[in-house]
């Protein structure tokens, strides 16, 4: 499976952006509201998890699901890599950075994907919202019977405050939905970008009305960022859309000069994690007392980095061990996978 260039820009958005809600200063500007800082706290996490649904849906056949074995063998290869994923971000945990690390969520919502690896876009979409609308509640009347006891890391990832599997699994079906879709129908990227306009407006929109008009309380109608409720579930759900198919759209057109940031993209879980290290290496003060300065610094290196190890080498050291791990416990080589046809924006790299 050879990887699409588009969602590779899309997915190094998502880094460079939940690099920049890490160590990025704030403006609090007035518009938008709360400065364009804000812009990166919570949407780029929401998209990194929305293009982890999509990922899976490449690794288990594209918009031809696989069947039989084969199906068997890329549940393995998913569960293997929840395992990793899941214990890196915990070593992440342990050098106790101010960020929140997405990866054991990020883990245990790649295991949750296994379940919909056969179910069709409508099933998966009809989940999303099912997820969307119920799980907020439901995980803050969890979180409320849970107050007071100790915190385990299994409650921390499925209720805990900033990435909930128990609504955060709505992105990683909406993934799903659009890796079972042909990226390459510019008809299809028309329509998700008028359905991203029209959640973006619905989330915050509706959000609006609920606190303003309604007088809902805040916890569950505000698009706070990290607050994972319905209304903030669905703009991001559409800010990801927007991003997704804006992305297919510029690469087709400009592939080359969106090289570097294609390569973050192919190298993300990579960058995430140095970028982690490097934070605990710098000290907290360099999130607490964030200046333009050192985030051009993390952005740049990042992209200048990640362009140059891709040129030179091709996968990333911790893509390359998932990629490995995953698919010997799999017992299989990557191209047997069945492979969608050729897309006019793709780079030489396999897919992982």
């Amino acid at each position: 499976m050879r990887r699409i260039v588009g969602i590779d820009v899309a997915r190094g958005l998502a880094v460079l952006g939940m690099m920049t809600a890490h160590v990025g200063p704030d403006d609090r500007g007035p518009i938008p509201p709360g400065g364009f800082a804000q812009l990166a706290d919570g949407r780029p996490a929401a998209l990194f998890v929305v293009l982890a649904g999509l990922s899976l849906a490449l690794l288990s056949g594209s918009a031809n699901p696989v069947t039989g074995t084969r199906l068997v063998q890329a549940r393995v290869r998913i569960l293997v890599r929840a395992l990793l994923l899941f214990a890196l971000g915990e070593l992440l945990v342990i050098l106790a950075t101010p960020v929140v690390v997405i990866l054991p969520t990020y883990g245990l919502l790649f295991a949750l994907g296994c379940i919909a690896l056969r179910w069709s876009r409508a099933a998966l979409l009809t989940a999303a919202g099912i997820v969307a609308v119920a799980g907020p509640p439901v995980g803050q009347g969890i979180a409320a019977a849970l107050e007071g006891a100790r915190p385990t890391v299994l409650t921390e990832i499925t209720v805990g405050h900033y990435y909930p599997a128990i609504v955060w699994t709505a992105y990683l079906l909406v993934g799903l939905a659009i890796g079972r879709s042909d990226l390459r129908s510019t008809r299809l990227r028309g329509l998700g970008a008028l359905a991203g306009v029209g959640l973006v407006i619905l989330g915050h929109g509706g959000s609006w009305v609920a606190l303003h008009v309604l007088g809902w309380p805040a916890a569950l109608a505000t698009t706070e960022p990290h607050s994972s409720t319905t209304f903030e579930v669905a703009g991001n759900v559409g800010v990801a859309l927007l991003v997704i198919a804006g992305c297919l759209a510029v690469a087709d057109r400009w592939p080359r000069p969106l090289a570097p940031l294609a390569a973050v993209g192919s190298l993300a879980l990579t960058a995430y994690t140095l970028h982690i290290v490097v934070i605990a290496s710098l000290g907290k003060g360099v999130v607490y007392d964030a200046t333009v300065e050192v985030w051009l610094a993390f952005i740049l290196t990042t992209i200048g980095l990640c362009w140059l190890w891709v040129v030179s080498v091709g996968r990333g050291p911790f893509e390359w061990v998932l990629h490995r791990v995953s698919t010997k416990a799999a017992d299989i080589a990557p191209d047997e996978l069945p492979t969608p046809p050729p897309v006019s924006d793709t780079a030489g790299h396999a897919h992982s």
